[in-house]
């Protein structure tokens, strides 16, 4: 194997991250593109921060095309599937990132926040999934990293709706991984614990409650994804970066 191939272990293939214009999703789709990918970013709203991934991206010598949808629905992410096929290729690499994160009590939460929640953060994992995987299934290779979060496993402090999204995810996960092992495909899970970002910033935490005394960063968590994008033999599992809050 040259060094080459080393170092870019994921040359040739196109990775597709959701939710990529900022935070965990950008940190993500930087470090595939540095081992070789080339990357649809998705974004929903913000088209100068996803151009800016981008020429980050591109500042670095990869590739890397901005490409805007809901993925909570399903005309926008047929679209956003094909549109990434026709600027790069068959999407061989998912990480499902996209979510939203709303801070309220059990009393707070209506049906209209579930709703909201489970559509970002679980719907749009299993539509992304499934609209990636005919063309996962006809090359025999794939690689699928779903993000969930330590709400899954104790509960957290944003939500219900949050919570319980999160953990759907985790069930996404075991099914997929089950069902899509034998052809060349895994599905794996990254639980961050509390992060550095725009949307970790609005939850109130303090590092106090966290082991190693720090929040975690994005480029950390994007560390764990870009490895699994990597590994032909880790699937079905669930990967903590947490500092401790939870160990798994």
């Amino acid at each position: 194997m040259s060094t080459t191939s080393i170092e870019r272990p994921l040359d040739g293939r196109v990775a597709l991250v959701t939710g990529a214009s900022r935070g965990i999703g950008r940190a993500v789709a930087i470090a595939l593109a540095r081992q070789g990918a080339r990357v649809a970013v998705n974004y929903v709203q913000n088209a100068q921060a996803a151009a800016e991934a981008c020429a980050a991206i591109a500042a670095e010598g990869g590739r890397a095309v901005a490409v805007q949808a809901d993925v909570s629905l399903a005309a926008d992410v047929a679209r956003l599937v094909a549109e990434t096929r026709r600027q790069l290729g068959d999407v061989a690499i998912l990480v499902n990132n996209a979510g939203i994160a709303r801070l309220q009590s059990i009393e707070q939460a209506t049906e209209d926040d579930w709703d909201a929640v489970i559509a970002a953060n679980l719907k749009s994992v299993f539509l992304v999934t499934q609209a990636v995987l005919p063309a996962m299934r006809a090359g025999g290779w794939g690689r699928i990293v779903n993000l969930s979060s330590t709400a899954a496993q104790v509960g957290g402090i944003v939500g219900p709706h949050y919570a319980a999204s999160k953990a759907g995810i985790l069930g996404l996960t075991h099914f997929y991984a089950s069902r899509l092992a034998g052809e060349g495909i895994t599905v794996n899970a990254v639980a961050p614990g509390l992060i550095a970002t725009d949307m970790g910033d609005g939850l109130g935490a303090t590092a106090a409650r966290i082991p190693v005394g720090r929040f975690g960063t994005a480029e950390e968590v994007a560390d764990v994804v870009a490895m699994l994008a990597r590994n032909g033999y880790l699937t079905g599992q669930t990967v903590s970066p947490n500092g401790g809050m939870y160990p798994t």
